[in-house]
């Protein structure tokens, strides 16, 4: 079954014992191979025709508790989330006031915080969901983040330099969100050690503008030894799933 959903024997075995459940993505193609329906995946047994709609409800409500009572979890969350960044908003304001009598260095905290909170907001409140509204608010509010910090410390290069460095790096998580959406929820060991080999490229980009930018080398021995480490956990995580699928690991 593992092979046929393209998974590792240790999801299947998850299942079995009551662990976790099947991703609802291969929900379908987990019945026809069963040869049952989603309601009875879900019931845990076969249903005769006479109670299938009371327990169809019976699902539907059920997960729908489970949905209203991670909400309510994450919810919880973001507020002490949203509470203690403002706390610590609060605390810097109070002692720049009280040391300087205006705004100044308090500006520089207060805006990374706020900028922290758009970020992870999104992804606290909404979980997996969420990540991509990360993702679209860390695309769309980094440049301007980096030419605020660039004007209040009034060094240039943050700006010149962040703002290339922060689109490479957008890039490739964009590039990572689509590797796990595609290939992710079914081979997560796959889409992981393909997301170690991609960063190996990115890093030389990076290092490579750098160089020009800060005439700097491209390489040097902490970028050999990232390049060597990403490419053993490329290949663990490679040799990890082809265990896992021929059943060596269990």
């Amino acid at each position: 079954m593992a092979e046929k959903l393209g998974i590792t024997d240790r999801a299947v075995s998850k299942w079995e014992t009551g662990k976790s459940m099947p991703d609802s993505s291969i929900m379908l193609e987990l019945c026809e191979i069963l040869e049952i329906t989603v309601n009875e995946l879900l019931s845990g047994e076969k249903i005769d025709m006479e109670s299938y709609e009371k327990k169809a409800d019976e699902n539907l409500i059920a997960l729908k508790r489970k949905d209203e009572n991670n909400m309510t979890k994450n919810v919880i969350i973001s507020l002490l989330f949203s509470v203690t960044l403002s706390i610590g908003i609060m605390v810097c304001v109070i002692c720049n006031l009280a040391i300087s009598g205006n705004l100044t260095w308090s500006l520089i905290p207060v805006s990374s915080i706020v900028f922290v909170w758009v970020i992870s907001f999104p992804s606290i409140i909404l979980g997996k969901k969420g990540v991509v509204v990360s993702l679209i608010s860390l695309s769309i509010f980094s440049i301007p983040f980096l030419f605020l910090i660039s004007n209040l410390i009034k060094v240039k290069d943050v700006f010149s330099v962040g703002a290339i460095m922060a689109v490479i790096s957008i890039v490739f998580l964009w590039i990572v969100v689509a590797i796990f959406n595609h290939i992710g929820k079914t081979k997560r060991l796959i889409a992981l050690g393909t997301t170690f080999l991609l960063a190996i490229p990115f890093i030389l980009i990076i290092n490579i503008i750098l160089s020009k930018m800060i005439a700097e080398p491209p390489l040097d021995v902490w970028d050999m030894l990232s390049i060597f480490i990403l490419l053993i956990l490329a290949f663990g995580s490679f040799v990890y799933d082809y265990a896992q699928k021929k059943g060596l690991i269990k």
